[in-house]
C-alpha cells in the first residue's frame, strides 16, 4: 500500500459537487479547494445521492440532539453555483466514504476514500492511519453542509429533462408537478 495521501481541508474555501461532460454522459466530482490547492475525486451519481442523503440525515440528527441557538433569523448561505475550478485534474476514484460528527468542534466531517483492490477497511476510514487508501477529509460547518447538500441536489437534477410546466427536472419514478397542484379537468 505505502503512505497514504491524505488531502485535509479544516476548513475547505470551497466544497461542492460538480461535473464534466454532457447530461447522460457526465463524470462526477467531489472537488475541495483551500490554501492554494484544489482536490477532485470522481465519483458515481448514486455515490453523491447517498453522500447528500446521508449527510442531512446527519444534520437533522444532531438538529434533534442540540437546538442550535437560532441564527437570529439570518439566511442560509446561498449554494455555491459556479463552475467546478479548472483544471479538473482526478486524484482518484472514491470507492468508500466516512461521515462523522465532531460535537466538540460543532463540525461536519466527510471523508472519500480511493478505490482500491483489496475490500474496504473501515479502520481506515476517519482515522489517521499510515497505511490505507488516499483518502479526501473535509470538515465542515453545518450552514456549509446545507449549501453542499442544496447545490449536490441541484447538480443531480440538473442532467435530467425539465417538466414543460413547472421546469422541475422529471423524475423517470414519476414527477409531482406543483404547477398541476390537484387541478384536474
Amino acid at each position: 500500500m505505502g503512505m497514504r495521501q491524505l488531502f485535509v481541508f479544516d476548513p475547505p474555501e470551497r466544497f461542492v459537487v460538480g461535473t464534466v461532460g454532457e447530461p447522460g454522459d457526465r463524470t462526477f466530482y467531489l472537488q475541495a479547494r483551500g490554501r492554494g490547492q484544489v482536490v477532485s475525486v470522481a465519483l458515481e451519481k448514486t455515490q453523491v445521492t447517498i453522500l447528500a442523503d446521508r449527510l442531512e440525515e446527519l444534520l437533522d440528527e444532531v438538529r434533534k440532539r442540540r437546538p442550535a441557538p437560532d441564527s437570529g433569523g439570518a439566511a442560509e448561505p446561498d449554494p455555491d453555483l459556479g463552475p467546478l475550478d479548472t483544471p479538473v485534474e482526478e486524484q482518484f476514484r472514491v470507492g468508500a466514504m466516512g461521515l462523522a460528527w465532531d460535537g466538540e468542534a460543532n463540525r461536519i466531517i466527510v471523508e472519500a476514500q480511493a478505490v482500491t483492490e483489496e475490500p474496504v477497511d473501515e479502520s481506515t476510514i476517519l482515522e489517521d492511519v499510515d497505511e490505507g487508501p488516499d483518502a479526501l477529509r473535509v470538515r465542515m460547518t453545518p450552514a456549509a453542509t446545507r449549501s453542499f447538500i442544496e447545490r449536490a441536489r441541484r447538480v443531480i437534477a440538473a442532467g435530467r429533462p425539465p417538466c414543460p410546466l413547472c421546469a422541475m427536472p422529471l423524475d423517470p419514478e414519476g414527477h409531482i408537478c406543483p404547477r398541476q397542484n390537484g387541478y384536474r379537468r
